[in-house]
């Protein structure tokens, strides 16, 4: 969008706005009119990109002067990042939901037509947890689970007789590639050796099982649930019980566009600010799912989003929890969820080190320094009013389900503690 607003019909927009504010007392905050009356965002059809929608469906963007925006669904990840390379002005998207591992490789070329890097910003997190890692049904007696090791020998009895072993996850290098490597390695899976790593868009991960095109895949709910629902496959776990209160999808956007249109960004962090604070409360979830259900968002009946939403999972495999404590997390204490921290950025690019995705010796520090927004959010933060306190650089020593430890400061040390690996 190049549209400027006019002072006149910027008051006209932000009276008939502000009736929709979701925080107390708070009227419209920008104190500077935003240089475009919009932008144009992607998304996958994901739970997690339930802030974006709500932005747009409450009337958020509009009440922070951009009431133009777009939110556009995307069929992959690989048509996000060649939407991404185009920008809206060449019929693309400025930003929106992605992987948040693909700030580091779309700025470092790696997974650009012609290696032509695409600077980019990681300006919050939309999310924590709630991904899943789901396995064919035909082993659910096998006692797969947290530790992926039973499958070992019936991966390598497939190997042995010249088969394949189909496993699905949605982008080389992002998220859910890098939650399924972690699972299988720790149960003594090479993945880049026992198995055939395969790309498949998140929405077609159900249909694909069903006809037997893979023997498990990793990918946001809800079509974790949705494969349980309809008796196709069980979740073995869900990738909080790997890493608790991971981080998963950002908001990213091309660094030119946030660079050309300073004020308008801060609008947009502030409006999904204020829908990640609505989608975290517990009386919203309910309508939350609903409206995230519908047709022209994902399509998808409400029951496959809820349950997981709030943490009540059914594995699929006879085990039934309620675990609030797996939740999916939007907002968190302060905005911690929210808040895109640097040390976070650190352990996906050694993660993406560790899989051969990035160089070994690619200088982490700057590239996260060159992509990492993290002032934009306080700043848009402290303009609604909102406490920061506790939110810096770095989260602290992370802890995985395996014992691994990842240190910021040291990540040179979790790559030493890591037997399986393949790094270049």
């Amino acid at each position: 969008m190049t549209h400027f607003l006019t002072r006149r019909r910027f008051l006209a927009t932000s009276a008939t706005a502000a009736a929709a504010s979701l925080i107390p007392g708070g009227a419209f905050a920008t104190t500077t009119l935003p240089e475009v009356t919009g932008a144009t965002l992607g998304y996958i059809a994901l739970t997690d990109a339930a802030p974006l929608i709500i932005a747009l469906e409450k009337g958020l963007f509009a009440k922070h002067g951009l009431p133009e925006m777009k939110i556009v669904k995307q069929a992959s990840w690989g048509a996000t990042r060649d939407n991404m390379a185009l920008g809206s002005a060449n019929g693309g998207i400025d930003g929106g939901h992605i992987l948040r591992p693909k700030v580091h490789l779309y700025a470092t070329g790696k997974v650009m037509q012609g290696g032509v890097p695409l600077p980019m910003y990681n300006l919050m997190g939309l999310n924590e947890q709630c991904q899943g890692i789901s396995v064919t049904q035909a082993y659910a007696d096998k006692g797969v689970g947290l530790n992926s090791a039973p499958l070992k020998e019936i991966f390598a009895a497939k190997k042995a007789v010249g088969a394949e072993v189909p496993v699905a996850m949605t982008f080389p290098g992002g998220t859910h590639d890098l939650w399924m490597r972690y699972w299988l390695a720790a149960g003594g899976i090479d993945p880049t050796r026992d198995v055939d790593l395969i790309v498949v868009p998140p929405p077609q991960m159900v249909a694909n099982m069903k006809v037997g095109n893979m023997e498990a895949f990793c990918v946001g709910e809800p079509w974790n649930a949705q494969l349980v629902n309809q008796g196709i496959g069980f979740t073995a776990c869900t990738t909080g019980e790997i890493w608790a209160k991971h981080p998963e999808k950002v908001l990213g956007m091309r660094a030119d566009w946030v660079d050309a249109n300073p004020n308008a960004t801060k609008a947009i962090l502030m409006a999904v600010m204020e829908a990640q604070i609505w989608c975290e409360a517990a009386e919203n979830k309910e309508e939350m799912a609903q409206i995230i259900s519908e047709r022209q968002w994902m399509k998808v009946p409400v029951p496959d989003i809820l349950g997981r939403l709030k943490g009540e999972i059914d594995y699929g495999n006879g085990r039934v929890e309620s675990r609030p404590d797996l939740a999916m997390r939007f907002w968190g204490e302060n905005g911690s969820t929210s808040f895109p921290w640097k040390s976070l950025d650190t352990w996906f690019i050694t993660e993406n080190k560790r899989w051969g995705y990035l160089p070994g010796d690619l200088d982490a520090a700057a590239l996260v320094a060159k992509t990492n927004r993290s002032d934009l959010w306080l700043a848009a933060a402290t303009e609604l009013g909102l406490p920061t306190t506790g939110l810096g650089d770095s989260r602290g020593i992370e802890t995985f389900f395996d014992g691994k430890n990842f240190d910021p400061a040291n990540p040179a040390a979790y790559l030493d503690s890591l037997s399986i690996k393949a790094m270049v």
